[in-house]
């Protein structure tokens, strides 16, 4: 039989594969469809070879399907040992398959959706190595390891968000929010680093297994648990645009809408939460620290949410989406439900990476407006993006049986079984806020009447685009079925599959008996505002839109802080970027490098400058002045050895 985890290696190779042929010779290749093949078939390898990992881990023993594939030495240093090795258990293999299966579909979308760029093969380029910097991040067996990927992948954030660069984005250019993702993620890759230092100084190892091994012994509560989790949760709201280092995603959407997709939906802003669930044994150990996961991801989801509700880009729209449904993973993460955190993940990955390609093909149709009160009537114009946008806007409100449905309710059934009453309270009105601003979103676009410029026809996109988006529209309805739960006669599947990675973590977890009863009216209830939501919307947004003005006016002051987004950009320029660029301006450049640095350069070039104009004067050029020189030097050395 042959052992397919043989060949994990090739997972990482073919994208690493793609990108040199593409960043090399891309240039020189004239035909964008061998480009995009070449790009395509990078991720797509992959996406079948894990495919077979993963029917063989499921026709394998449980006990069994843990993994370590090395390839080589990497550092070795002293006691510092690490390998270039991956890990194939049940929570990589899941993570793998959502990056490689939603990445091929979105680089077959953007085939059709970058088509004349001048900068074609670059493009694609950039979208294979960051394939290859996630699957390393993902994959990796080691904290380092780990940290290489996620810097690789934030150095790709940084090229694909500020691709052109040459263009402007919502009053400053893409440039500069390539360059705001980059510095705030480095706040939160300092927490990580940090933490890895801890790590390496405490337990002697930065390997996955033998870390959690030995924090495991330790007391829950440990204060170097605590430190270790929240440097690491620092981290990752950096990455997964968490309070407070959220401020980056929004103005991410500078970049095409397949990197909106790609790397701000299904899979980079993702790393946070993977990074929480790999480390779960050590996280449950530190009770603080669940506390401040669940409560900064509870607050992210509201905060984002409202903000959502009165943003007019299609795009700043799906962004703010997405940041609030992050909070509810983290939600999940925080109250010990792992793996409805990483359930939700995938349902996100379907449905939200499917709101950004069909707000692409709307962008498309309408020559790159993004004001939703500049579209309208576009349903029948654009009848496959319609139907795909309302599928996706439908499972992230949790209609059922669409895939939202499954995974949220998990999340809002763990956090009042696990967490608290407030936590599924707030978790519930997201859920309400989640419904509204996408129904609004809906409406507006699709529906009413024609608000764009006349002369501007739309028309479908190519199939080319549109195939990706039915894939995803089909996972997006279904992908929630291997997770029913058993209150509706189902099987949890999926967390089935998870429990050997989340075992230790779910035996520190409180026995909390399953009241059927309870767990019916949650769904019920969420089920319920959702329903209310799309009716409101309906009636605000589509059959009174002058009502929706008089009430923007009457609450013209929440309003005007809603839409400067609670003026956290603001504050955050006034408090820090200000003075740390008056310090940089005044004492750092004018004063420490032009008056220390500079002066101590220059000064001690003038010394040697005069020194040297002192010493020139013995060179007279007259033999008879040498000689004496010569005989005083011959002198003295005599007289020093005599005496």
């Amino acid at each position: 039989m042959v052992n397919y985890i043989n060949y994990t290696s090739l997972i990482l190779i073919f994208p690493l594969i793609g990108f040199l042929i593409n960043g090399v010779f891309g240039s020189k290749l004239k035909s964008e469809k061998l480009i995009g093949s070449i790009s395509v078939l990078g991720v797509s390898i992959p996406f079948f070879i894990s495919s077979l990992i993963l029917i063989q881990m499921l026709s394998s023993n449980i006990d069994e399907r843990l993994y370590i594939v090395n390839l080589f030495s990497w550092i070795d240093v002293g006691s510092l040992k690490i390998n270039v090795s991956y890990l194939i258990d049940e929570l990589s293999i899941i993570m793998t398959l959502i990056v490689t299966g939603v990445g091929a579909l979105i680089h077959i979308y953007a085939i059709g959706y970058m088509h004349g760029d001048k900068s074609f093969w670059r493009f694609f380029a950039y979208l294979n190595l960051f394939i290859f910097a996630m699957l390393n991040l993902v994959l990796a067996d080691n904290f380092l390891l780990m940290f290489l990927g996620w810097e690789g992948v934030g150095l790709c954030s940084y090229l694909l968000i500020g691709f052109w660069y040459d263009r402007n984005f919502d009053k400053s250019t893409t440039a500069d929010a390539a360059k705001k993702a980059f510095i705030v993620n480095r706040i939160g890759d300092f927490g990580f680093l940090i933490a890895l230092f801890l790590i390496f100084t405490n337990f002697g190892s930065l390997e996955f297994v033998d870390v959690i091994t030995q924090a495991s012994v330790l007391q829950s509560g440990d204060e170097l648990l605590t430190a270790i989790t929240l440097l690491l949760f620092l981290g990752a709201t950096g990455k997964s645009a968490q309070i407070p280092l959220f401020v980056w995603l929004p103005d991410a959407m500078a970049g095409p809408t397949p990197v909106s997709a790609l790397i701000h939906a299904a899979t980079m802003v993702t790393a946070g939460v993977y990074l929480l669930a790999r480390t779960s044994a050590i996280f449950i150990l530190a009770p603080f620290t669940m506390n401040v996961v669940a409560i900064i991801g509870i607050t992210t989801a509201i905060f984002a949410g409202t903000i959502g509700l009165v943003q007019n880009d299609i795009k700043k729209v799906l962004a703010y989406s997405t940041i609030s449904q992050l909070g509810y993973m983290f939600l999940a993460c925080g109250v010990g439900a792992f793996s409805a955190a990483i359930f939700h993940l995938m349902t996100h990955a379907f449905f939200k990476a499917l709101l950004f390609l069909a707000a692409g093909s709307v962008i498309h149709a309408l020559h790159h407006e993004q004001d939703i009160y500049k579209m309208g009537g576009l349903k029948k114009y654009l009848p496959i993006t319609f139907f795909t946008f309302l599928i996706a806007a439908l499972a992230i409100s949790g209609i059922p049986p669409l895939s939202g449905f499954f995974s949220k309710d998990e999340i809002l059934y763990k956090a009042f079984s696990f967490g608290s009453f407030w936590y599924w309270f707030f978790g519930f009105i997201g859920a309400g806020l989640t419904t509204l601003y996408m129904m609004r979103l809906v409406y507006l676009t699709f529906y009413g009447n024609e608000n764009f410029d006349d002369s501007i026809k739309p028309h479908e996109s190519p199939k080319v685009m549109t195939i990706p988006l039915i894939v995803l529209a089909i996972l997006s309805a279904i992908g929630g079925l291997i997770g029913i739960p058993h209150a509706l006669g189902g099987t949890n599947y999926f967390e089935e599959f998870l429990e050997p990675v989340f075992k230790t973590s779910n035996s520190q977890l409180p026995f909390v008996f399953e009241n059927i009863t309870t767990e019916y009216l949650l769904m019920a209830l969420s089920v319920a505002i959702s329903i209310c939501a799309i009716w409101y919307a309906r009636n605000l947004f589509l059959q009174n839109l002058k009502k929706s003005e008089l009430i923007k006016n009457k609450f013209s002051s929440a309003h005007n802080i809603l839409v400067n987004k609670y003026f956290v950009d603001e504050f955050y320029e006034k408090i820090f970027i200000n003075p740390i660029k008056k310090l940089s301006d005044s004492f750092l450049w004018k004063w420490f490098d032009i008056k220390i640095i500079d002066g101590l350069i220059n000064n001690s070039a003038k010394f040697i400058q005069y020194l040297s104009s002192v010493l020139v004067k013995v060179q007279t050029g007259v033999t008879e002045n040498y000689v004496q020189i010569f005989v005083l030097g011959v002198t003295l050395i005599l007289l020093k050895i005599i005496l």
